[in-house]
């Protein structure tokens, strides 16, 4: 049974690395800093495993002892399932360094199984070898099958687990996993360990009970193949009406929908992608990278009659969610493309009046592949000659919150001849954290920055007028270290 114990526990521990993503994501994003705290924490939490684990099978090579490690490491599962809310929760609160709090986090959550899974498979060795001559074959062979399951949980929790089971219901699976492995490395104290596995049956009977009951009030948790979602319903403050709320990431809200009134616009942002109707009165074709819950999309049908849009939202699963809670139908003049941004800009061959840009990861930063010389490049391709492009950026604009926004700024205008920023909240701060709207003009004829339509004329009123600081180069695909800049938004 060695050599199906071992297989187990690597399975489990690249299982327990990917879920760790989606936990840590509504907390604390899934940055580059996320991932190398949860690969660089866990690597050595193994290798401390390994380290430790072979010298205790050196002193006591017991078939009780490698039971009782693999038990352990269950109930270390099940305790990040009951505790990774308070635990998230309170680093959340604490506020400093993104690279602080997500090393903290994948230690206090994630390290102690990782060591005892660690600990698995030098014990293993230890148990199969009965002779030196054979040593070297019996290392590399449980090594192997280690791995071998090492890359299948990879691609089982990457391609089908995490997409179809919740995190929380994925880690309490794993700790009755391994409760029934530890059945299979020796039946000694079979009472505690059947006592064990009922416990986490228990455990995982009572969070589906949970899941239900939170999807009886409203809200979901739903773990797609790009992203962890939450939708609920809220309360807007100051006017009291209540919404419906997409979220796939700390400090904002991506999606949201008044419930007396599917398709007015609730986040104050949307409301500037009319700006598009500003600088192209005569648009006819428009293209919107990102759909969310497709809250512009919907006004833009309702409101432009003439317009045909075509969406590209890169998870299907989360155009579903937008049908399902956010009240998206079908329409003739939409188009819905399953496709990254990046890949549809450089496919597609048609040519559109306006171009509008709400792709965020669930840090809230543009992914960097759409930030780019390159990409922006490809958008002022797929331009008419007189388009206009609206672009939504969460970054302040002036200090080191908005190292990402002049960065960006910078490569719009390395591309385009007329490049306008809008912030949304607090037009005259620079230092304020916002949505900022970025305008880029195809045509280098000096455009209109006022208008005679009041409402248009309002937004009009928020253009950024001091200089930018010209301090960030132009993001490339070669460099664009736009998970640094993000870093400063914490």
């Amino acid at each position: 049974m060695l050599e199906v114990i071992v297989f187990i526990c690597g399975a489990v521990v690249m299982i327990l690395e990917m879920v760790g993503s989606r936990i840590l994501a509504p907390y604390l994003g899934t940055s580059i800093v996320v991932w190398t705290s949860l690969i660089g924490v866990i690597l050595g939490c193994l290798s401390l495993g390994y380290w430790w684990g072979g010298r205790i099978a050196d002193r006591r090579p017991d078939y009780r002892i490698l039971s009782r490690l693999i038990l352990v490491s269950g109930f270390f599962v099940a305790a990040v399932a009951l505790s990774k809310s308070f635990i998230l929760g309170a680093l959340e609160e604490y506020g400093g360094s993104i690279h602080v709090a997500a090393t903290a986090a994948t230690l206090l959550l994630f390290a102690p199984p990782s060591v005892l899974l660690g600990m698995v498979s030098p014990y293993a060795v230890r148990l199969k070898i009965s002779d030196v001559k054979n040593s070297g074959r019996t290392v590399g062979r449980l090594y192997a099958i280690s791995t071998v399951g090492s890359i299948f949980g990879t691609f089982f929790a990457g391609f089908f687990l995490i997409a179809f089971v919740g995190s929380t219901n994925i880690l309490l699976v794993l700790s009755l996993l391994l409760a029934g492995t530890s059945l299979l490395a020796s039946s000694a104290n079979r009472k505690v360990k059947v006592a064990a596995v009922t416990l986490f049956s228990l455990l995982f009977v009572a969070a589906k009970s949970y899941d239900a009951h939170l999807t009886s009030m409203g809200y979901h948790d739903i773990d797609t193949q790009y992203n962890r979602v939450l939708v609920y319903q809220s309360v807007e403050e100051g006017t009291g009406r209540m919404t419906q709320v997409m979220v796939t990431g700390p400090k904002a809200q991506q999606s949201a929908m008044y419930l007396d009134d599917p398709v007015d616009l609730a986040l104050p942002y949307t409301k500037f992608y009319n700006l598009a109707s500003h600088f192209k009165p005569e648009m006819k074709r428009v293209l919107m990278l990102g759909g969310g819950g497709y809250s512009f999309p919907k006004y833009m049908l309702r409101h432009y009659p003439e317009v045909h849009m075509d969406v590209v939202e890169i998870d299907p699963q989360v155009t579903m969610l937008a049908r399902k809670f956010f009240h998206l139908r079908d329409d003739q003049r939409l188009s819905i493309v399953h496709q990254d941004a990046r890949t549809f800009l450089n496919r597609t061959e048609q040519t559109y009046d306006v171009i509008l840009g709400d792709t965020f990861n669930s840090d809230y930063a543009v992914p960097f592949h759409v930030s780019t010389v390159e990409t922006v490049s490809r958008i002022y391709d797929r331009l008419a000659d007189d388009g206009v492009v609206v672009v939504n950026i969460l970054a302040a604009i002036e200090g080191d919150k908005g190292r990402f926004l002049r960065a960006e700024y910078a490569t719009f205008k390395a591309v385009f001849p007329q490049v306008y920023l809008y912030p949304v909240s607090y037009p005259k701060s620079g230092m304020s954290w916002q949505n900022v709207m970025l305008v880029a003009l195809k045509s280098s004829r000096p455009a209109p920055l006022t208008s005679s339509d009041p409402e248009l004329d309002e937004l009009l009123r928020h253009r950024w007028l001091k200089p930018v600081a010209a301090d960030a180069p132009p993001l490339t695909d070669d460099y664009a270290p736009v998970d640094r800049y993000i870093t400063t938004l914490r």
